[in-house]
């Protein structure tokens, strides 16, 4: 079974290199028949689950151990710590290797530190559509009154320093997968490469060097697109020194002094405006006599033509409990009474939940950042209330249900009967099959009529769901009778009597 790295090389190769078939099956090694799948499918992955996923001891722990490497160096000799207490002191922090891959890695961490130069760095160009950068950084606004801060995630255009920013409540993959989609769709394109650093959400492991584990949600995210993704080296800044340039130069001229916006949407309505005006009369810093905006439109031709969104969820498997509820996040999502007792799963978007069981959508709620919420959707509890009426007055899922004026008002009505939430159910229930439209003009009419039971309510609905009689056929003329039968049983007397 192929993996996903092998299938984005196949697209990459096909789609943006233009080679032939037979020139990817030679290089790669694999049939035509499986090629031809690959580019014939539009597929980012197959359905194949690697059971057993190998994870160094050490991966986790490169950046930490970095840290302390660094720190231990810029002390003096007679106050460094051997290799052997920066062990313990990696231990300490729940590290559960051993210590030769600790040492393997001081030593070739020191020899890297050795063949470098002391703050001094490359410049780096960038052909049109070649690569891209990608990073977040932290800032602070207003919304709605309220002290916020924010995930803002910059992806930046190599070549014309074309950015794109955009907030988020959070750092997680799907808004990863969402900041991408928004910014190609916006640049009308991609590049063949992106540049990130180690972040969690791409990289699941770190090995030494510039080889990656990549995260395999995050690479069917890169077939998808046809970008080939590359880490920069921890603690190495400069590769990726556009958009950690951009982080600072945003801050500066987007976040100060602070915004002060009612809603996310708002604010990021505010910073693409911002971000275009300040494009189109700030100089290019390589091409002084033309602004960024204008290199921009240059490079666009250039760009990997955008092939639609990606399906970016995050996904994870829940329980279902017998209140129809999922836990997600540190909220609850209610879900179809006829998932109870199997869990679903949880396709987290940057922007609302869907929960699926064996394919089939049961539930989807926007998304809710806060902790403790419980978001409800009423019509998630209609088939229970069929076996139990009672809970229609008192239910928290209907507490604040806002139902269309005409329902309501039959609702309102029926308040005072002695059966009247049962009545109230039945009529609901009928929504779940002749819909939400057909159920309010029914209501209407009831209405209009001066009753409002359940009965009418049904029967009005019976009566438009039941198809027209017939018109009736027109007889032609040719086919009328010219002497009409009459009815008359003496003549049955007459034959009697000739027998």
């Amino acid at each position: 079974m192929l993996v996903v790295e092998t299938i984005a090389k196949i697209r990459r190769a096909h789609f943006v290199q233009g080679k032939p078939i037979k020139q990817i099956c030679r290089e790669l090694k694999l049939s035509r028949k499986t090629v031809r799948k690959v580019l014939r499918s539009e597929e980012t992955a197959f359905e194949y689950r690697r059971e057993v996923q190998p994870q160094p001891k050490l991966g986790p722990w490169v950046e930490a151990l970095d840290e302390m490497l660094r720190v231990n160096a810029g002390r003096g000799a007679r106050d460094r710590a051997t290799l052997l207490r920066v062990f313990e002191d990696l231990r300490g922090l729940g590290y559960e290797g051993g210590y030769d891959a600790v040492r393997r890695y001081a030593a070739a961490w020191k020899r890297r530190q050795g063949t470098g130069t002391a703050a001094a760095f490359v410049p780096l160009i960038f052909d049109p559509g070649e690569a891209y950068q990608f990073d977040w950084s932290h800032e602070v606004v207003l919304i709605a009154g309220v002290t916020t801060t924010v995930k803002v995630a910059h992806l930046r255009l190599c070549h014309s320093r074309m950015p794109f920013i955009r907030a988020y409540p959070r750092e997680t993959q799907e808004m990863v997968f969402d900041a991408h989609d928004r910014a190609f769709v916006f640049w009308r394109g991609t590049c063949t490469r992106g540049i990130y650093d180690n972040m969690k959400t791409a990289v699941d492991t770190v090995f030494v060097g510039k080889q990656r584990a990549f995260n395999r949600r995050f690479l069917q995210m890169c077939g998808h697109y046809l970008i080939e993704p590359t880490a920069c080296t921890p603690a190495a800044g400069w590769e990726k020194g556009q958009v950690e340039n951009q982080v600072g130069t945003t801050r500066d001229r987007l976040f100060c002094p602070r915004i002060r916006v009612g809603s996310m949407e708002e604010l990021n309505d505010l910073l693409m405006e911002r971000t275009i005006a300040w494009t189109r009369t700030q100089p290019h810093p390589e091409i002084a006599d033309r602004t960024i905006w204008e290199v921009f439109e240059a490079e666009r031709p250039s760009l990997v033509p955008y092939r639609g969104a990606f399906d970016g969820f995050h996904e994870v498997m829940a329980a279902v409990s017998k209140t129809c509820l999922v836990r997600f996040d540190h909220n609850k999502y209610s879900v179809a009474a006829s998932a109870v007792g199997r869990p679903v799963e949880v396709h987290a978007y940057a922007d609302r939940i869907d929960l699926r069981q064996d394919g089939k959508l049961v539930g989807r709620h926007p998304r809710c950042f806060s902790r403790g919420a419980t978001i409800y959707d009423p019509w998630h509890y209609v088939p229970v209330l069929t076996r139990k009426p009672g809970a229609l007055r008192n239910g928290a899922p209907f507490k604040h249900w806002v139902l269309p004026r005409a329902i309501e008002k039959v609702r309102g009505r029926l308040r005072g009967a002695a059966d009247g939430d049962r009545q109230m159910v039945e009529i609901l229930a009928a929504a779940m099959t002749d819909g939400l439209a057909a159920v309010e003009v029914a209501c209407a009419e009831a209405l209009e009529n001066g009753v409002h039971s359940a009965d009418v309510v049904l029967n009005i609905l019976a009566r438009r769901r039941d198809p027209e009689p017939p018109a009736p056929i027109a007889t032609p003329a040719t086919l009328r009778l010219r002497c009409a039968p009459v009815a008359d049983c003496a003549r049955y007397d007459s034959l009697r009597s000739i027998h």
